[in-house]
Order: structure tokens, then C-alpha cells, then sequence
């Protein structure tokens, strides 16, 4: 009997799904990292997730760099990570990864033409997946994704994107004055000329991840692989509209979402800056091919659309420059306009490139400035400290430094978010749809902007 009863808890224990997962019950696998932002996931330790980490990859520099990576968290000063890497390399680690099933959590971020492949494979198998923006590129990824969400479902996993925006204080104080009444109003419709709501990102190939100078793979300079920056960094932009705009609310991407322009245009990049992103002396194929006679590379990282959800008017862009000047990095301007008042982060040399809040009325009154003031004293139940500095055309919303958490935290923060998912089943209904619907709009943009 012992044995019988030893037997039926290991075939438990080996049955994992997404509903009540216990601690140390999350087993990760990483599947081909070649983007920064998978080793960004083991930044932080989980209290549900064991360190033992399962990699399979093709041998080469990407997962080389990925492990790299993670040795630098173990070997921090400063909370020093204690990930065990257990590393497969081989052509056929896909194979591998699926007939092993080592773990019951697949991160994926790396090369974006093969992701929504790796996506569908992983929840057929029934592996729940955390995986980087974006999880499709094109018309064809994206009717694949809508098959992964099919398949997840009735395999009871869960598949999620991992949106770190959301976790940005500015952005998340934007949303939250956003939903009081008697500060925003009312959110307007706009109109193609002046949308309601504009998100723009402005972004760098070269740039410091960790504190070290990054080393791009050469596949992210080819959009064929990476993907354009209108399926890219886009995703983030038209996920935070959905998010913020409408709080809540399931999207129906076949009736409630219109693309009305989109269009492209390319970022020149030098051999010699070539040869400073990856460290590579010697353009692959892709690459040599797409070079003008000059020698420079044009991708096209840069990208525009506009766009109504809901009959509301929204505008997302994408810039990628090589480098940022000096003492400046990635930058973010947003505007949501309220029939009270209109919501606004900058981030340019006025802010010393740091992202501020702005709250600028349609009309001051001691009556306004009464509301405005009882909602930072509500607000500031949850983001204690929050204060109020009067400006020009309204007032900036000072916050205090301890809600300032870098891009790089923020994925600590959507991980322990994915993971009360797993644990207590309990993802918003509206979380898939709205994944589907920010997919058609970034995929059917590039559909419109590459017909031109």
C-alpha cells in the first residue's frame, strides 16, 4: 500500500496544471533565449519557482550571452540570484525540450519569426508560456495565436504576454486619474487629426542593459526575424491604450477595432555600427542584401498607426535611433484627452529625460482645484507620498522615488503577476481577448503599411 500511495502522489506532482500550484511547483524551461529579456526574468528569485532552470538552444553566441547573463545575477553584490542552469544544445532542442517536459513553464524571448511556432508547440504539449512581446509578427503568426489561445484553453494552461509597461509609475498614475470623474471627465473621442489618446516611443540599438553595453545578435537588425517596430515595440503602445483606456472592458477585435493609417519608414545602420551592436566583422546574408550603396542597412524599426477601438481615435509610434545623446536613453510621451482635463507624461530634457505626470485642465476653478486635490489624497492611499506641484498650465504630480522602479524590475513585477495567475487561477476574462485584439491591430497595421 505504501508504494501504491508513494506512486500516486509522484503521478500527481507530475501532473501539474495552472490551478493551485504550490510553492516551488513552477519549473522553468527557456526555450532559445536570444533577446535580453529572458535572462530580465531571472533577475529576481520566486518564492514558487524553483531554481533549477532548464535551457534548450541551438549551440551559438545567443544562448552563450543568455547564460552569461544569468551568472552576472548570481554573482551579483546586490541580491544575488541562485539559478542553476541545466543547458541542452542541439539542433534539435525543440524535440528535446517537448519530449522532456523538465519543467511546466516555458520563457520565451528571443527570435520573433520562430516564437508563435514555439508558442503553439509549447501549450499543445500542455506547458503553460511567459513569453516577450511580440508573440506574432505578421497575418500568419497571428491566426497561429489565436490557435494557441485555443489550444491553451482546453489544455488548461495559461498563455501570457509579458507587458512591463503596465508596472511604470507614471503610467499607472495616468490610468488611475484617468477613472476619476471629476479630474479627467470623460475620455473624448478625437479625431484622426487629434486622437484621444497618443502613445510614442522613442528607442536606441545601442543602449546599457544591467550596466553593461549590450550586445545585439545580428538576426534583431533583420524584421524578417525580429519584425518590424510596427509589430515590435508597438505592441507595448496599443496594449497600454486597451489597458488604460479601457479598464475592464473585454475588446472584440472583429468589430470593435478599425485601422485607419499605418505606415513605415527606415533606420540606417552603418557597418561599423553593425560591427559595434553584435561584434560580428562580417554582414550575414540577410543583412548584405539589404544594404544600399553606401553600405548602410535600412530596417525598418520605425512605424505609425492610427487607429480608432471603440469609435475612440488613437495614434501608437515607434522611432529607433542608433544611439541616444549623452545622459539620455529610451524615451515615452503620452496624452490621454479628457473632456475635464488631459492626462500627460513627458520625458525630454525639461523632465531631465525622467517620465513626469502632468495634469493640465480645460479650466482652473477653486472647485477643480478642490477635486484635483481630494484625488491625489484618494490615489495616495495606494502610492502614499504622492503631491501635487503647481504649473503653468496645471499641475505636475510629484512622485516619490521609491514607486521609480526601472524597465528591468518591471519584469520581476509582471512575472509575480503571471505567477498569482497560475496559482489561484484567476486571470482577468478580458486578459485574452484583449491579447487578441492588440495582435490584429499591430499585425494588420503592418498588413496596410507594407501594401504602401
Amino acid at each position: 500500500m505504501k508504494g501504491i500511495k508513494t506512486a500516486g502522489l509522484a503521478a500527481a506532482a507530475a501532473c501539474i496544471t495552472t490551478i493551485g500550484m504550490a510553492q516551488k511547483n513552477i519549473r522553468l524551461i527557456t526555450l532559445d533565449p536570444g533577446h535580453f529579456h529572458a535572462a530580465l526574468v531571472q533577475k529576481s528569485m520566486y518564492p514558487q519557482v524553483d531554481n533549477t532552470v532548464h535551457v534548450y538552444a541551438p549551440k551559438g553566441n545567443d544562448v552563450t550571452m543568455h547564460l552569461d547573463k544569468i551568472k552576472g545575477y548570481n554573482s551579483s553584490p546586490n541580491n544575488p540570484t541562485q539559478w542553476k542552469e541545466v543547458v541542452y544544445e542541439g539542433s534539435d532542442y525543440l524535440q528535446k525540450m517537448l519530449a522532456e517536459k523538465k519543467g511546466n513553464l516555458v520563457v520565451l524571448a528571443g527570435n520573433n519569426r520562430l516564437k508563435t511556432d514555439y508558442i503553439a508547440a509549447s501549450v499543445k504539449a500542455g506547458l503553460n508560456v511567459f513569453a516577450d512581446k511580440p508573440m506574432a509578427i505578421d497575418d500568419r503568426g497571428f491566426e497561429k495565436l489565436k490557435q494557441a489561445f485555443v489550444t491553451a484553453k482546453k489544455n488548461k494552461v495559461q498563455l501570457y504576454d509579458i507587458m512591463t509597461e503596465r508596472y511604470e509609475i507614471t503610467t499607472l498614475l495616468q490610468r488611475a486619474f484617468s477613472m476619476e470623474s471629476s479630474v479627467f471627465g470623460a475620455l473624448k473621442k478625437g479625431t484622426l487629426q487629434e486622437p484621444a489618446v497618443t502613445k510614442e516611443s522613442v528607442h536606441h540599438f545601442y543602449k546599457y542593459v544591467s550596466g553593461s553595453v549590450l550586445t545585439r545578435p545580428a538576426w534583431f537588425l533583420d524584421v524578417a526575424q525580429q519584425g518590424e517596430g510596427i509589430v515590435d515595440v508597438t505592441t507595448h503602445l496599443v496594449d497600454l491604450i486597451q489597458w488604460e483606456c479601457f479598464p475592464g472592458v473585454t475588446l472584440d477585435y472583429r468589430k470593435d477595432i478599425a485601422i485607419q493609417q499605418a505606415r513605415h519608414w527606415a533606420t540606417k545602420v552603418s557597418k561599423a555600427q553593425f560591427t559595434e551592436l553584435t561584434k560580428e566583422t562580417v554582414l550575414p546574408a540577410y543583412l548584405a542584401e539589404k544594404t544600399d550603396a553606401d553600405g548602410h542597412i535600412g530596417i525598418l524599426s520605425n512605424g505609425e498607426i492610427n487607429y480608432t477601438v471603440k469609435g475612440v481615435h488613437a495614434k501608437v509610434s515607434v522611432i529607433w535611433n542608433y544611439k541616444a545623446p549623452e545622459g539620455t536613453g529610451d524615451t515615452h510621451y503620452s496624452i490621454m484627452r479628457g473632456t475635464r482635463a488631459n492626462l500627460v507624461i513627458r520625458q525630454g530634457a525639461e523632465q531631465q529625460y525622467k517620465p513626469t505626470l502632468y495634469i493640465e485642465p480645460m479650466a482652473e476653478t477653486p472647485a477643480y482645484e478642490a477635486a484635483v486635490e481630494q484625488a491625489v489624497k484618494k490615489i495616495s492611499a495606494q502610492y502614499k507620498g504622492l503631491t501635487l506641484k503647481k504649473q503653468a498650465k496645471g499641475w505636475e504630480v510629484i512622485i516619490p522615488d521609491a514607486f521609480k522602479e526601472g524597465h528591468e524590475a518591471h519584469f520581476a513585477r509582471v512575472m509575480e503577476k503571471y505567477l498569482e495567475y497560475l496559482s489561484k487561477n484567476n486571470m482577468p476574462s478580458w486578459e485574452v481577448p484583449n491579447m487578441i485584439a492588440k495582435y490584429y491591430t499591430t499585425t494588420r497595421a503592418f498588413r496596410i503599411a507594407n501594401k504602401k
